[in-house]
Order: structure tokens, then sequence, then C-alpha cells
């Protein structure tokens, strides 16, 4: 069935006189969405774990002041390695401050934000990020997060897929967990100064912060030597006549050491050409448009994938891909990975290096393939 079909007619799990009609109970506007999972691909085959899950399928957690909501190894227990949380902050909104095992890595989506950090010498960090811009701290190193006036909306992404946003160190937390004999030794005042200490913030409201000029702290070990920000956007990137990218790892974000990225746009008609990665899985955020991704697992297993703005999708180690675009419009993703470099292997260029007898004894390719081959010698996505 074409995928017109899908959107004017009641889709069916039938092609090329394989499958049956479907006249149980069914969720049609599903079926609409994933045309690849109702009727796959013939070369789809064998048994593969779901490797997709929307965020809008995700609980979502309301506060006074914004809502945050996760894609953990519970709701896609493939991502192991990698989750990530989707958050949204009113204009003034905190995120309480807080810190936690794992390394998080951020991109704004929507919005603006102030975020401050101080580390473990007791030097200060904050700055104001702005669409298309990051944020990486390291385990265990406190911070906070405050929308500025239009407020913001970011994905976050931790290098543990069991890690929860719901289960941090906050600070509120701490204090309400301790009496407030030990709090008065520790500050040296009154325990009458903790009577109105509240049991937990998360995300609350506040106002609107001034300049970032007039917010410093001034600390007497000074201010970081390290930035915690990235500007993504200001990068050149990498351009093909099928899209675009822009890596980024501690190559050029120095205090990424756990966490590797790219943005990635495809246009529409053109993909992301066949390729694997040989440093970690891979942990995918769509930000637009909609997409198709077949993933490779040997041994004669393949799965397709349907994707689209807010889908979260996962592809494990050294699996080969590739991600079509499906839609009318540009589609833009983010690529993750647990590492602290990006790294990918082109399917095209491996096979354009190696000695043109070598690889016909495999394929037995045509003289056009061959031709081609022949004037392939870079990816087109990478470094």
């Amino acid at each position: 069935m074409a995928l017109t079909d899908f959107l004017t007619h009641t889709p069916q799990p039938m092609v090329d006189g394989k499958g049956a009609t479907d006249a149980g109970p069914r969720n049609i506007a599903r079926d609409r969405q994933n045309p690849d999972i109702l009727v796959p691909p013939q070369t789809d085959h064998g048994t593969l774990p779901n490797m997709r899950f929307s965020f809008s399928d995700a609980h979502n957690r309301l506060e006074t002041g914004g809502w945050a909501r996760e894609v953990t190894v519970r709701e896609l227990p493939i991502a192991t390695k990698m989750a990530g949380v989707n958050m949204r902050l009113e204009p003034g909104a905190i995120r309480e401050l807080h810190w936690h095992t794992e390394a998080e890595w951020a991109y704004m989506i929507v919005g603006s934000a102030r975020v401050t950090v101080v580390d473990q010498n007791g030097q200060t960090f904050a700055d104001d990020v702005c669409v298309g811009d990051l944020w990486y701290f390291p385990p265990g190193i406190p911070h906070s997060i405050q929308a500025l006036g239009e407020g913001c909306e970011f994905l976050l992404v931790f290098d543990n897929g069991e890690m929860s946003e719901n289960s941090t160190f906050l600070i509120s937390d701490w204090f309400a967990h301790t009496s407030k004999d030990i709090l008065a030794a520790n500050f040296g005042v009154p325990a009458s100064e903790f009577d109105n200490v509240p049991k937990e913030l998360y995300i609350f409201p506040s106002t609107v912060p001034g300049p970032l000029s007039t917010q410093q702290v001034p600390s007497p070990q000074g201010p970081s030597s390290v930035k915690y920000t990235h500007k993504l956007m200001e990068q050149q990137p990498i351009a093909t006549a099928s899209g675009k990218v822009r890596i980024v790892d501690s190559h050029n974000f120095p205090i990424s050491q756990r966490i590797a990225a790219a943005l990635v746009e495809v246009e529409p008609g053109a993909m992301r050409e066949m390729h694997w990665h040989p440093n970690d899985d891979e942990w995918d955020y769509y930000l637009e448009g909609e997409g198709r991704v077949t993933v490779f697992a040997s041994g004669g297993k393949a799965r397709t994938f349907d994707f689209r703005a807010g889908d979260v999708g996962y592809i494990p180690f050294a699996m080969g891909h590739y991600v079509q675009n499906t839609g009318t419009t540009t589609l833009r993703f983010i690529e993750v990975f647990r590492s602290s470099y990006y790294a990918d292997v082109s399917l095209k260029q491996w096979m354009a290096l190696t000695p043109p007898d070598l690889l016909q004894a495999h394929l037995h390719l045509g003289d056009a393939a061959m031709a081609s081959l022949s004037k392939t010698k870079v990816p087109v996505f990478g470094k």
C-alpha cells in the first residue's frame, strides 16, 4: 500500500499479495503514523526490539512553573546507555538547584534560559543560552536552570538509560531531610532560621532575573576557566546537496567528555547515507519533519521505523542504518552518543576505498555502480 493510501483510506496490513485486512479493534491514527510497522518493507526480517518511543506517550510531570517528561529504559528498554528529558519552564521559572550522578547534555529548543554552575574548586560559571545552544554539566557538579523573558523548552540527555530526572539531588530535599539542629550547627545560625524550608521544589515560579552582568556572584576562587555552554549554531556546518550536519564533541566543546552529538538536517527526498557508528550506541531526538530508518542488526535481521517531531530513536552499537526524509519539509534531528568523540563509518566510502576486484567478488555490481564509487572518496557526513 502506498503512503498516500495510508492518508486517504483505512490502512490495511497487506502488500504484494501478502497479509490480510484488519477488521478488529485498532488505532487507525497510530497505524497512519507508523506505516512501516503495519506494512514492513520486504527487506525487513527477523525479530528486533522496539527502537522508537514518542515523548507524546511519556508521562508528564506538571509543576507550578513548567513540566517535565522523560524517556528512560522504563519507556524504551533497548536504550540502556542514555536517557532523555523534555522540559518546559515558564518565564522566570526555575529548575531547582540540584546535581546528579550522570553527565547532563542539553539542547535549547525554544526560548532562552540562564544556567549557573559552582564547581568542586568553588569557581563559578553563569551564561545565557538561546535556541540551538548547548550546555554540559559533569556528574556531581551542582547547577541550576532559570527561564528568561519568553520562557524556554529544552532537551536533556544523560549518559545512563536508567537515570530519572525525578530522582536528582535537590537542595530543598536535602534540607527537608536534615534535622534543624544539624542545619543550625552547619550554618552557625539559630534553628528557627529553617522553619520554612519546603520539602521539594523541583520546578517553581519566580521573577525573570536581571541582565547576566548584574547576577554574577564573585568567588574568592574566581570564575571558572571551564566553559559549560556552546553555541552550536555558530559552527560552520558540513554541507552537501542532501543536507548538512553540525558535529560537537570534546574536540570543540572540551568539557563534554562523556557526550558527543550531531545536529543533522536532511532535505525532502534525500537521505542520511547508509552508515554505522564504531564508538557507541546512538540516541536520537527528532526536532522537525518526518523520516524513515531501517536498522540492520546482522544475522539476517533488519527492522524499519517511522519517526516524526518529538520522537526518540535508539540504534545499538555498530548496527547499520540510514535516515530517509519521507516528508515535504526539512528533517532535523539530533544524534547523541555516550562518548567523548563523534565517529561514523560510511558504507559508500568503505566500498570506494576497497580494491575494485575485491569488491566485485563480493557484490557483482553493475558498471554504473562501480563508476559512481570511483568518484566517492569522502563520506556525506563525518569528520
